[in-house]
């Protein structure tokens, strides 16, 4: 692998029971890149993050990511192979999907930013505070300092996703993984979201990848995308490239991106 590739798959297939949900999947990234990935539902897109993430088990082939090689084969339960993970996701911040937070939940934002602090303080132990003052310098980053003392439960949608950035940043990252940080947002504050994950990729200087279910939220700060279909690597390049007519009619099925409300560009010759 070469010194700049951060992550490597090899001829990855993963399955769950008779579903396989990765067919063959071979892919570098290189430190720094922001790599969108793009598909229908069912298409792999979520597996991918996942095995990226350190988790999940491979019927065939191999991950290298950060150095850590997985390779099919290779069992949860060994000691060795799960101290070797435990390390590698103290490197990977994961944005997780949005859903829901019950407002009766009494946890703090800044309560819930310091949670990503304890991959590096380390379970059982009290922040210290210059961990305190790390939360606050990202609070700032993702502009809701003003509510570090509301209840997350009493957040909009918008405000929770930068909650989820800021807890996934609290750990010192090297990569950084969101899977479909703009769903269930409006308008505004899914272009709001999008912008701050570009601000973040380039003043952190990570490896970003994130899922996305469209296209459009591709265009204006990825420098590649990885379209799948039924787990499967359709294409692989540039936003045009990967999203030519071609390409779109035969994976959505349409020519027309989703979010023509948006302010996203859609650069594609139709």
């Amino acid at each position: 692998m070469n010194n700049d590739v951060v992550t490597s798959l090899r001829n990855v297939v993963v399955s769950y029971r008779e579903d396989v949900a990765l067919r063959d999947i071979s892919l570098e990234v290189k430190q720094g890149e922001m790599i969108g990935i793009a598909g229908p539902n069912g298409a792999g897109k979520t597996t991918l993050l996942t095995i990226i993430n350190g988790l999940g088990q491979l019927v065939h082939g191999e991950a290298c990511v950060l150095g850590h090689l997985m390779s099919a084969g290779q069992r949860g339960r060994d000691f060795r192979l799960s101290w070797r993970i435990a390390k590698l996701r103290k490197m990977i911040g994961y944005v997780p999907q949005g859903s829901a937070i019950d407002p009766r939940v009494p946890i703090r934002v800044k309560e819930a930013v310091m949670i990503g602090r304890y991959g590096r303080i380390g379970l059982g132990k009290r922040p210290k505070e210059m961990d305190w003052e790390i939360v606050n310098d990202l609070l700032k980053l993702v502009e809701i300092k003003h509510l570090a003392d509301k209840p997350i439960g009493h957040l909009s949608g918008g405000e929770q996703q930068r909650v989820s950035i800021a807890r996934a940043l609290a750990q010192d990252p090297y990569i950084l993984l969101l899977d479909e940080p703009t769903a269930f947002l409006d308008w505004r504050s899914r272009s709001e979201i999008l912008q701050l994950i570009k601000q973040v990729h380039y003043q952190r200087q990570l490896t970003t990848l994130f899922v996305t279910h469209d296209p459009a939220d591709t265009f204006d700060i990825c420098d590649r995308v990885v379209l799948l279909k039924e787990g499967r690597l359709k294409a692989l390049g540039s936003p045009k490239q990967v999203f030519s007519p071609e390409n779109l009619r035969d994976v959505y099925g349409t020519t027309i991106l989703e979010g023509n409300t948006s302010g996203i560009s859609r650069n594609v010759d139709m």
